[in-house]
């Protein structure tokens, strides 16, 4: 008697990976391989790792069924206190990053607070904290912009990690880079091999050997892409190991532990999360104040990039952050959606933004592109739902 059990690849939560090099390799033709430089590699990751950190804290509101609008207003105060501290208090940079992560969870614990306790709907209460946010960053700043930072600040968003190069080719090769992909490339086929072992063990359906083979073959494609073309630049950016660590972190929070459970339960069905002993209330309150926490990241990681603090800081990134969860396979209801998906969803904006302005299309073309493409995930979620259904 066979047991073995397969299951088809999920192509929602895997086909983003094929979207993403597509749109790659698009961009890739039309701008004559200007994005495949080493140089823009390492500006495309740069650029865009405020938005995956943003992604990464709005995705648990997506989970729930919400959103937070407030994201780019948080950035553009916490920036700007950090600005603040360093430039006219003539403070350290870590009191001014302590404060800006400060102000952030309190941004956090004033719209959880509305949300959980008050009964205030989330989009009330963080189209207020956008409007509230960017007034007060205009009167912090007095439509004024702070810096330059010193370079030691400066290093959070712009510095790379030591590195260990050897000539190579025409230029050099980062042996750093080369050594952490490898480590990446193990740790993946490991957990892959490890998690189809445990559900055989249980009986519960795997993938057939050729879907997972598929599967690893266009990851370890993007690992060594990005770590190759680092490698031939000036290393790992600092910005990388904040993301990665991120991403690992809120990675087990989401998917072992109680508190990741109960956002799932959470945008599943409220209500049976009531009645199941989940306090709901708390839930809400908490991933609203973790919002707030990693916008001020976001804010101290931008500042470090631009050298400055500027009014204007974070304007638009709330609808970036969005379009990434829901790029990257979040459910529009709640209930669904991976940390992963998130960051593939926040780089496939990135690749957009970067190879639209390579190509040299105006910003006003780019909204109509970001828009559109945002309302083809969306309505790709809900038509195979209601096909479900």
């Amino acid at each position: 008697m066979n047991n073995k059990k397969t299951v088809k690849i999920d192509m929602k939560q895997y086909g983003m990976f094929f979207a993403l090099i597509a749109i790659y390799l698009v961009f890739a033709v039309l701008t004559g391989g200007a994005n495949l430089t080493p140089m823009n590699i390492n500006n495309l990751i740069m650029q865009n790792g405020y938005v995956v950190i943003l992604a990464i804290g709005m995705l648990l509101c997506v989970l729930t069924g919400n959103i937070d609008l407030g994201v780019g207003s948080v950035v553009a105060v916490t920036g700007s206190i950090a600005g603040i501290i360093m430039m006219d208090m003539k403070m350290n940079m870590w009191v001014a990053i302590l404060a800006a992560l400060a102000v952030g969870i309190l941004t956090g614990v004033f719209a959880g607070f509305f949300i959980a306790y008050l009964g205030i709907p989330p989009f009330v209460t963080t189209l207020a904290t956008m409007l509230m946010g960017r007034g007060l960053t205009y009167t912090l700043l007095q439509a004024q912009t702070k810096g330059p930072f010193t370079d030691s600040y400066n290093f959070i968003g712009a510095g790379f990690l030591p590195s260990f190069k050897i000539p190579f080719g025409d230029g050099t090769l980062d042996v750093v880079s080369i050594i952490v992909a490898i480590v990446a490339s193990v740790i993946l086929v490991f957990s892959e091999f490890k998690s189809n072992a445990t559900k055989k063990k249980y009986n519960f359906a795997v993938n057939p050997l050729w879907q997972t083979v598929l599967k690893l073959a266009v990851m370890l494609f993007i690992i060594w892409f990005f770590f190759y073309k680092l490698s031939r630049y000036k290393g790992l950016p600092f910005v990388l190991l904040i993301m990665v660590v991120l991403i690992v972190v809120y990675g087990f929070i989401t998917s072992k532990t109680v508190a990741g459970r109960q956002i799932y339960a959470l945008g599943g069905n409220r209500k049976a999360a009531n009645l199941s002993g989940i306090d709901t209330n708390k839930v809400f309150f908490w991933v609203y104040v973790n919002m707030g926490f990693l916008s001020s990241v976001a804010g101290i990681v931008l500042a470090a990039r631009n050298g400055s603090a500027t009014p204007k800081a974070g304007d638009g990134f709330e609808m970036d952050a969005i379009a990434s969860c829901y790029i990257g396979g979040a459910a529009v209801a709640g209930g669904a959606g991976t940390i992963v998906g998130a960051v593939v969803g926040a780089f496939i904006m990135g690749i957009l933004n970067n190879g639209m302005s390579l190509f040299g299309w105006s910003t006003d073309i780019q909204k109509i592109v970001k828009g559109a493409v945002l309302l083809g995930a969306v309505t790709f979620d809900v038509l195979s739902k209601r096909k479900k259904n």
